[in-house]
């Protein structure tokens, strides 16, 4: 046997191990992922909650949980037939102590792990409305133009929910069922304050009765005021806030957006934060010239466990002062964590969706550095950044962006269609798998970032999308010539290495080449065309672009759909501007 051979024979045999520790692994799932909100009476233990876990691969799964919080004991039950699908199950049982929690809503993590196990761990939020899901009273804000404001109670049974109001020339209350479902554990009402036309200024009042609830507390009648108003309406999302850090680690900061719901000019007029366990970990500032709110949690000294602040937010807005809950999960530091489901590519970041060979993706996750985040400058990118490798398949992947929670990279050319695990090296430390699948061709178009439009540029390096102050841009015209941007087209002529920039000199093309789609396509009115190359951009990694002539007959418009095709495999739809 020749040296060739040999090393052929050997790569070989390394495939069909790696292949084999891949397939043979367990793979942990979860029936759930967000238990609740459960209704609890104050005071009062909650019911056991179950939810149940099962293997999606080979071999056994050997569970352990853990509970981030006090009030939540979890445990894994004897294997089952699973209640939901076909199979074996492990019950995870959820006891809810919470007779020692104030009244409002409680939200608490189950961490599910198995270190033999690809998608472990995995994390289980539990939810208590303790005093129930129906609140005291209900407060309106809308601006007289039509506008409206609502609020989503959240039940364990059906509710029977009667409105009544007064003034306002009808009914401006509304009460119904939010969304469908023929199985369900949770069940959204929204209520509705809506402004009728006609209705001037002030405030109206009505009542909304609930009757009907399996939790006794959550009947009852609620009284709801609706101010229609001139004024500002002050709103800052997200609504809560949750950090999880790892003990003796770096600080890390989310944002408040305040917007305007109302009429006139909203100004921010302060800011402070609370803490009511532990030290003073929040920290909470407005970003100078921009409605948003920083805050900033750090963990310090503080150990393992569930810390609990707020932040007031206070404007000139009608509403008066909002408050954010903020709830901090102090962890022990571990090796990197991947998330299940957490590697995306880097186009729409869906999670789920197939990667192809030289793919530009992202795993998202905690604990993958403890610096600050690191951007590759140099080409070739390198398979070790800042102490940091991703293993596609145990085959070490270039790396151009390294943070606490994100890792991007690009998938090797080499890697096999089929399952792969990725998981996340630090500083050596070996992270979790996780699983994600891989196709030849797994085309998807960059997103510019405005509505559905995509990153397409016109001849005249403009974007085709309605003229935008501030951004380069007009609406294409048929014959001019496109430049629309993907990743996961797959291999090459030639190939380049994995982390090298795409040569110029031949430029790297692929073939056969994916058909352009303008519209819903030929039999809805659309049209097609054969680009004029497909390649990978030179000098840059893993970007592919696709040059076409716009054809004389596609539809116009200011949304007009794009996509491209090939063998039957198409990419997502962006949107251009034709005319």
């Amino acid at each position: 046997m020749g040296v060739a051979a040999a090393r052929g024979l050997l790569r070989g045999l390394w495939l069909v191990v790696i292949a084999t520790q891949i397939w043979a692994a367990p793979k942990l799932r979860l029936t759930q992922t967000v238990d609740g909100p459960v209704s609890v009476a104050a005071g009062a233990n909650g019911p056991t909650r179950t939810i149940e876990a099962f293997n999606a691969g080979d071999g056994l799964l050997n569970l352990a949980v853990s509970s981030a919080v006090p009030w939540v004991a979890p445990s894994v039950g004897a294997a089952r037939n699973c209640t939901l699908r076909p199979g074996t199950c492990l019950p995870i049982n959820m006891s809810l102590q919470t007779a020692s929690l104030a009244r409002g809503t409680h939200t608490g993590t189950v961490t599910v792990r198995d270190p033999n196990a690809n998608d472990a761990p995995q994390t289980i939020q539990v939810l208590v409305q303790v005093g129930g899901g129906v609140p005291d009273r209900l407060d309106f804000f809308a601006a007289p133009n039509g506008s409206a404001d609502d609020a989503v109670i959240s039940a364990n049974s059906l509710l029977n929910g009667a409105v009544s109001t007064t003034g306002g020339g009808g009914t401006w209350l509304s009460f119904t069922l939010d969304g469908s479902g023929s199985f369900r554990f949770v069940l959204p009402y929204r209520v509705v304050a809506r402004h009728l036309g006609g209705m001037a200024e002030g405030t109206y009042n009505g009542s909304l009765a609930i009757t009907g609830s399996a939790f006794a507390a959550d009947n009852k009648a609620v009284p709801v005021a609706f101010r229609v108003t001139s004024q500002p309406i002050a709103s800052v999302n997200p609504r809560s806030v949750l950090f999880r850090i790892p003990q003796n680690t770096r600080r890390q900061q989310q944002n408040l957006v305040v917007i305007n719901r109302g009429l006139g000019a909203l100004s921010i007029v302060g800011v402070n934060a609370s803490t009511f366990s532990g030290s003073n970990w929040l920290s909470a500032e407005r970003l100078a010239g921009f409605d948003v709110i920083a805050l900033t949690a750090d963990p310090g000294s503080l150990g393992p466990g569930t810390y609990l602040g707020s932040v007031a937010v206070n404007t000139n807005g009608v509403n008066g002062p909002q408050t954010v809950p903020v709830q901090l999960e102090v962890t022990p530091q571990s090796a990197p964590i991947a998330a299940f489901q957490g590697v995306v590519n880097n186009a729409t970041f869906e999670a789920g969706d197939q990667l192809a060979p030289g793919t530009i993706a992202a795993v998202f996750g905690e604990q993958f550095t403890y610096g600050a985040p690191q951007q590759a400058a140099v080409l070739p990118l390198e398979t070790t950044f800042g102490g940091v490798r991703v293993l596609v398949n145990d085959r070490p992947a270039p790396v151009y962006y390294v943070s606490y929670g994100q890792v991007n990279f690009q998938v090797p050319y080499e890697t096999l269609a089929g399952e792969a695990v990725v998981r996340v090296e630090r500083e050596g430390q070996r992270g979790n798998g996780v699983s994600v699948g891989i196709a030849a061709f797994a085309p998807r178009l960059l997103r510019l970032g405005i509505g559905d439009y995509g990153i397409v540029v016109n001849q005249d390096g403009t974007f085709p999308i309605p003229v935008t102050a501030g951004i380069p841009s007009r609406a294409a015209r048929a014959g001019d010539a496109l430049t629309i941007y993907a990743l996961g087209l797959g291999a090459t002529t030639p190939a380049v290495r994995s982390g090298e920039g795409s040569p110029v000199d031949p430029l790297a093309q692929v073939a056969p080449a994916p058909k352009v789609f303008f519209g819903a396509g030929p039999l809805s009115g659309g049209t097609t065309a054969d680009p004029f190359f497909v390649g990978l951009t030179p000098f840059l990694v893993g970007l592919y672009q696709i040059n076409v002539i716009v054809p004389r007959d596609t539809p116009r418009g200011p949304n007009v759909v794009l996509y491209i095709e090939r063998n039957g495999v198409a990419s997502n739809p962006v949107r251009i501007a034709l005319e």
